[in-house]
């Protein structure tokens, strides 16, 4: 009796069944529940159901978990052994594609070969699933019933079509730094996986993932499908600390149970010390990505959303000087860059520098009670922005437009291919205008050091923008980058900065600070002649 109430429940139950089986892939390790994997659980057992959430089946999955839940176990082990034995439905066909297959995508597929063939699962679901001895790869196996487990990587689909296609962690850590590398697995997202299903209509494309980049899979989901199709991906995100602005309802109306922001994901296995032990390793791009599931820290990595100013009047200052800072792209068809213009303006504003008491008769400064004296000091205003898809003559003329309308002084062009041709044709076309044309060459620099080496800029509190939603686009771009979908704004910014600042019309308030303390050194009176003279 007790044995038949054991199958009963896990036939009901993916929990219950993982919770049972534990003992024959981890007999050393003791079970460890959580609250999360109730969570997703119920998402799988809506899946393996046929529901129909907002009349069409629930059939696509995005989870983004913290490293050390269980998710390759929960996904690739557990739950296509429960479909197969216990759901009785052997003749299901899982395909469980990763970056590659070398490693954890070997363990997951002998892990679940171990389940399937132990004796505890063949004594309950023995009559149901019998794993074919001509097809016991070490990676890829079927049973009798025509189903089968295959593992591969992201970037090798063709020839294999399943009724679930099951991604497990899309990206490693070195493609998502790669624009080539992420942009082919998110090719082979869009375009491969949806040709290798079954049932275009009923089939079931799960992806578990930890963020990355802006533009991974999972931003790709987010971002471009479900506009496309609201409501089609259902997603389940737990970060590592609880953040109840991210924390909304899935289509099936579950919600991160935690209350409290901050509250750990995981603290049974995961404590405090941990996890501040590891986002401290990890580094504030690590942590964002594997514990906070964002892919650049909240408020910005290397320039915060704080440094920024806000303008919050009605008319920009009287300018000083005014430069746009321009980067191209070749044509509309490039998929993934813009042309993308910024155009700044350089202002005095009254500030207090605070420079010490000079009194030594070397000229050196005291540690006196500090002197306060009222100073003007150069800040820099973001005046506009915009970022678009243009064939060079419509680049041109939009460049030729804003420079005049915002009477710039002078236009920055980085040095390659494009800039240099758009640079020479504005001298022709527009060279009875009042603005300039600059080309800049970046001296081999990647982008972000270009950015580092203007961070101090924004640190200072100099640089303003206004409350405009081209602003935000900007701010947004720079805070996610170098983890954004598009650096063109952000490569825009740190080329205008560095330019004004190497040409001194942007001195910090620590360099006049210096300089006040400079003039005001007492050199004293010079000793008389020895001789007339």
């Amino acid at each position: 009796m007790l044995f038949d109430l054991e199958r009963d429940r896990c036939e009901r139950s993916l929990v219950y069944f993982i919770k049972r089986a534990w003992h024959v892939l981890e007999p050393s390790a003791p079970y460890v529940h959580n609250w999360h994997l109730d969570m997703i659980a119920e998402h799988l057992e809506a899946i393996d159901e046929g529901v129909e959430v907002n009349g069409r089946p629930y059939n696509r999955l995005l989870i983004n978990l913290p490293p050390g839940g269980m998710k390759s176990l929960l996904l690739n082990v557990f739950f296509p052994a429960w479909v197969w034995g216990p759901r009785n439905k052997p003749h299901m066909r899982f395909l469980c594609a990763a970056h590659k297959i070398e490693n954890l995508s070997a363990r997951d597929a002998y892990k679940m070969r171990t389940l399937v063939t132990s004796d505890w699962f063949q004594a309950r679901w023995g009559d149901k699933v019998k794993i074919s001895q001509d097809q016991r790869g070490k990676l890829n196996f079927a049973n009798e019933a025509t189903g089968f487990r295959i593992a591969t990587a992201i970037g090798s689909l063709t020839g294999i079509r399943a009724d679930y296609v099951m991604i497990d962690d899309p990206h490693s850590v070195e493609s998502a730094t790669s624009e080539v590398s992420m942009q082919s697995e998110v090719n082979n997202f869009l375009e491969a996986i949806p040709t290798r299903l079954n049932d275009p209509i009923k089939s079931v494309i799960i992806c578990i993932m930890q963020r990355l980049h802006e533009g991974d899979i999972s931003g790709v989901i987010l971002d471009e499908l479900n506009k496309k199709t609201p409501g089609l991906w259902d997603h389940v995100m737990l970060p590592m600390r609880f953040d109840p602005r991210r924390a909304g309802p899935t289509l099936l109306g579950t919600c991160d149970p935690r209350e409290v922001e901050g509250e750990l994901f995981f603290p049974e296995r995961f404590p405090l010390d941990v996890v501040n032990r590891d986002e401290a390793s990890l580094g504030p791009y690590g942590a964002a990505a594997q514990f906070a599931q964002e892919p650049a820290p909240r408020g910005g990595g290397v320039i915060k959303d704080e440094w920024w100013q806000l303008w919050t009047e009605d008319k920009y200052p009287p300018l000083d000087f005014v430069c746009a800072s321009l980067d191209t792209a070749y044509t509309t068809k490039q998929e993934n860059d813009f042309s993308a213009m910024t155009i700044w303006g350089v202002f005095s504003s009254e500030r207090t520098a605070v420079a010490t008491q000079a009194s030594s008769r070397y000229g050196r400064l005291s540690e006196l009670e500090p002197r306060e004296y009222g100073e003007k000091t150069p800040q820099v205003i973001m005046l506009y922005a915009w970022q678009k898809r243009l064939e060079f003559p419509d680049l041109v003329l939009q460049v030729s437009k804003d420079c005049k309308r915002f009477a710039v002084d002078l236009l920055l062009v980085e040095s390659k291919a494009a800039g240099i041709s758009l640079a020479q044709e504005l001298r022709r076309a527009v060279g009875h205008e009042k603005f300039g044309v600059q080309l800049i060459d970046p001296k081999g620099g990647d982008k972000l050091s270009r950015l580092y080496s203007v961070q101090h800029i924004f640190a200072d509190g100099t640089v303003h923008a206004p409350d405009k939603e081209w602003a935000e686009m900007v701010i947004s771009q720079v805070r996610t980058f170098p983890k954004g979908k598009h650096d063109d704004l952000v490569d825009t910014c740190s080329q205008a900065l560095r330019f004004l600042r190497d040409a001194g019309l942007l001195t910090r308030a620590p360099e006049r600070l210096a300089e006040i303390g400079e003039s005001m050194r007492h050199i004293g009176r010079s000793p008389p002649p020895l001789y007339a003279v």
